[in-house]
């Protein structure tokens, strides 16, 4: 996994993995979570993955519009 960069300095992820139609999102409580187009949509998936490369915005997207959607 890749650490994500955190720029806020206040987010709950940790690091992220990309996949082709997935993102794995671990949280500072070292959950990990899986997000498919299958579960979430290739909408918001994809918007995941560009937050986190960016390192902004990731915990903020997915509590307002994902939370629950995981595999």
């Amino acid at each position: 996994m890749e650490r994500y960069a955190n720029r806020s300095r206040q987010s709950g992820v940790s690091a992220y993995e990309i996949g082709i139609n997935y993102i794995l999102v671990k949280f500072s409580s070292g959950d990990v979570y899986q997000y498919s187009y299958r579960k979430a949509g290739q909408y918001h998936v994809d918007n995941m993955k560009r937050l986190a490369t960016q390192g902004s915005g990731l915990n903020s997207y997915i509590n307002t519009n994902v939370k629950f959607k995981y595999d």
